[in-house]
């Protein structure tokens, strides 16, 4: 072995090894700061004095090991790629945000009052309603008293009837689904997970969503009233005139509500669900023919009804929608003309209730083999 230390001459030295650890003894490379040679014979005794050690050149004090192992490249090289990835897909996420802030931004540049001048609230809050005929399109005023709105996208427009035609799977469908949530709203639930009875009052098919796979939800509850069971109240606002007309009940249009009698907003929802029965019907198809879609009086008053051509076609002539002649051609339709008749009875004491009108439908659909 020759050995060199740091700024000293070369010191040559030899000897035998034991067995333990010779062949790591042998393969020393010596450190950095400590040259050294090492070679080992085992053929013959005193052969190392045939050998003849010469030391590694010298390294310059900025060498570097240039290998590098490839399992640690290629750790290396994942771990950034990852990094890389999650940048990427986070400023991406993050621009399409921004995007959308953009998108729905109120121009706070603009040096204009949310309430204009010569305008009260009162103005802002009818101009955003429409006329109650369950025809007239929905108005959007832009500006609210918050903040300015602006219309995007048109997602739906509540005309699901118009377009679609049912057979009698999915009218039966249709009609169970939708009193199913009326016949919830309309009963008190005890309990820690309880709710109270509640009543719609403005019932119509453009509040009652579709999902696609035909399930019913029924929405827009702004003017719905509940039931205190604790205390015999109905919460209620003090005016019946409320809702859309075309859908309002006789005793409605009348003034003849007792509104401090829950039932009776329980029976008005009634009424309105029998013209959706009605509407539902229309669609579905029956020997290959199908009525177009249409409002429910829609051949006895205009497109725009007040209330005194309501009262007078509802309550004076007690006129109702008419059914087409293949209905009682069509065992199911006819059973639909019967349960809609009793919902829209003049008498409110005389129409079914959501429940009753639930276990109907249900019979109905086991003869249909529907499994609800």
């Amino acid at each position: 072995m020759v050995e060199e230390e740091e700024g000293s001459l070369p010191v040559l030295s030899s000897g035998c090894l034991g067995l333990m650890g010779l062949e790591f003894q042998c393969r020393d490379n010596g450190s950095p700061h400590r040259r050294r040679a090492v070679e080992c014979c085992t053929d013959q005794d005193f052969c190392n004095t045939d050998l003849h050690p010469t030391l590694p050149p010298l390294m310059s004090p900025d060498y570097v090991d240039s290998s590098i192992h490839p399992m640690a490249l290629f750790i290396s090289v994942t771990v950034c790629c990852i990094i890389l990835v999650l940048v990427i897909v986070f400023c991406y996420f993050r621009y399409k945000r921004q995007e959308s802030r953009s998108r729905y931004s109120i121009g706070l540049e603009q040096d204009e009052t949310y309430i204009p001048p010569g305008e009260s609230l009162k103005d802002l809050i009818e101009q955003s309603q429409s006329s109650g005929s369950g025809s007239g399109l929905p108005l959007l005023v832009q500006r609210t008293i918050a903040k300015q709105i602006q219309m995007v996208k048109q997602i739906g427009k509540g005309r699901y009837g118009e377009s679609t035609t049912l057979d009698i799977k999915a009218m039966l469908r249709l009609a169970y689904s939708s009193v199913s949530g009326l016949c919830h709203l309309h009963t008190e639930i005890f309990g820690t997970q309880g709710k109270p009875a509640i009543a719609h009052r403005d019932l119509k098919s453009k509040n009652i969503l579709v999902k696609r796979n035909g399930a019913c939800c029924i929405a827009d509850l702004g003017l719905a009233v509940k039931f205190i069971s604790d205390t015999n109240e109905v919460d209620i606002p003090p005016n019946t005139r409320v809702g859309t007309k075309r859908y309002m009940p006789p005793e409605v249009l009348d003034e003849n509500l007792n509104r401090n009698h829950f039932q009776s907003y329980i029976m008005a929802d009634m009424y309105s669900f029998g013209l959706i029965l009605w509407e539902i019907a229309r669609r579905c198809v029956s020997g290959g023919i199908v009525e177009e879609y249409q409002l429910p009086y829609h051949d006895l008053v205009s497109s725009d009804p007040s209330y005194e051509d309501m009262r007078e076609v509802v309550c004076i002539k007690r006129q109702r929608p008419s059914f087409a002649n293949r209905w009682s051609s069509d065992e199911c339709l006819r059973q639909m003309g019967k349960l809609m008749t009793e919902c829209w009875a003049h008498n409110p004491a005389s129409r079914l209730t959501a429940l009753r009108v639930k276990k109907t439908l249900a019979k109905m659909s086991e003869t249909q083999d529907i499994k609800q």
